[in-house]
């Protein structure tokens, strides 16, 4: 699943291979650029912000790209067969002699002056990977709503940028606290420690093939896509709820035990479903 550490190695993927050189291949599959061509333009740099990709180009634009729950940016050498998936859900194409760069089922594409990048990048808050952090913002942004539930502040990338569905819930567990306790709830030892928390995780995962919040091989992660089996630490069932505003709600988990605070009104039967594995796509 795309989050801060997985844009942050696609970024590193994608300036490797194309920074510095002169595109000879440019193909960008939507309708709105379908005539664009970049090939002669030489790529500058490919930098991440937050879940954002932004890969800019000479002559003043920066082609924009968001990850969301499915997308995929793969490199390939001169000849090496493509195996991201199928030829119609590619997005993008851009080449140079010795690298290719494939965007699968994008979500978001599009190309904009880099002096426009505001337009697309400016809302979101401190980025946890970024050269911009800044704890005491991030903090003071998460606060700014004391009675809004944790997990969908954590979420929130006008807070701090960087923070999906997995960090929300592990982050969640080793601070103690569900994620619906109230943000203003949170002891301030607690709070304190939050914003500089998080980005400990993501530094840790950001140079890792398999992301891992637990410390112990072949146990990754302490509760997230483990619903219904035994809890890491007491060996209570971890439990599994949606929340979000209802427009977009996310598979959220945690331990009854182990975690204090409110737990949805009505947490669901177990069930089997089971997120997608850890393991990044290169």
């Amino acid at each position: 699943m795309p989050e801060g550490d997985t844009v942050w190695q696609a970024a590193r993927r994608l300036h490797s291979a194309l920074a510095g050189t002169v595109l000879t291949r440019s193909d960008l599959r939507v309708p709105r650029f379908a005539t664009t061509d970049l090939t002669g333009r030489a790529v500058l740099d490919v930098t991440p912000r937050g879940k954002h990709l932004l890969a800019r180009v000479e002559g003043g634009l920066t082609l924009h790209s968001h990850l969301r729950m499915d997308g995929s940016w793969r490199v390939y050498a001169h000849g090496q067969p493509w195996s991201g998936g199928p030829a119609h859900q590619i997005r993008a194409i851009l080449g140079n002699p010795d690298r290719t760069a494939v965007g699968y089922r994008l979500p978001v594409l599009e190309l904009l002056r880099t002096t426009d990048e505001d337009r697309v990048v400016g809302h979101l808050g401190p980025d946890l990977l970024g050269p911009d952090w800044d704890p005491g913002l991030a903090l003071a942004n998460l606060l700014q709503d004391p009675a809004r539930p944790l997990g969908e502040a954590l979420l929130d990338q006008r807070n701090l940028a960087g923070i999906g569905n997995v960090y929300k819930s592990e982050l969640c567990f080793l601070l103690g606290v569900t994620p619906w306790l109230p943000i203003g709830e949170l002891s301030a030892e607690r709070a304190a420690k939050l914003p500089e928390f998080a980005r400990k995780l993501l530094v840790h995962n950001r140079d890792r093939p398999v992301r891992s919040t637990t410390g112990r091989r072949g146990q990754d992660l302490f509760v997230y896509g483990r619903a219904d089996r035994p809890c890491l630490r007491c060996r209570t069932p971890v439990r599994r709820a949606d929340q979000g505003d209802g427009s977009r709600e996310r598979s959220t988990y945690w331990c009854p035990a182990c975690q204090q605070g409110p737990a949805p009104a009505a947490s669901p039967a177990p069930h089997t479903r089971r997120p997608r594995p850890g393991r990044r796509s290169k």
